[in-house]
């Protein structure tokens, strides 16, 4: 089993940064691929960015703002969130997968941007 635990959310300011952090534990070698999703009151998840070896994949809303770094020696994956907008306010979740134990999910964090 892997267990994710997410933080560094809250209530920012448009324009302004956040760095969230995803903990893993567990099993964390059998993952092969890890990923940030969000989901906004009343929206569907949607997948924000992901590594897969050594590609990484920002979705279009968050390219050239997000930058998404894993960090083996310290069992983390981080998102760091720059120029935030309102649109930008969901849930954050951090997912893993691997190939024998299937997906992994964090409880989630909120990320709120307001004036």
């Amino acid at each position: 089993q892997v267990e994710l635990v997410e933080s560094g959310g809250g209530l920012v300011q448009p324009g302004g940064s956040l760095r969230l952090s995803c903990v893993a534990s567990g099993n964390v070698f059998s993952v092969y691929t890890w990923a940030w999703y969000r989901q906004a009151p009343g929206k569907q998840r949607e997948l924000v960015a992901r590594v897969l070896g050594s590609s990484t994949t920002l979705s279009d809303s968050v390219k050239g703002r997000f930058t998404m770094t894993t960090s083996a020696a310290e069992a983390t994956v981080y998102l760091q969130m720059n120029s935030l907008k309102p649109e930008d306010t969901a849930v954050y979740f951090c997912y893993g997968r691997s190939r024998a134990l299937g997906d992994h999910w964090g409880q989630g964090t909120q990320v709120t941007v307001s004036p």
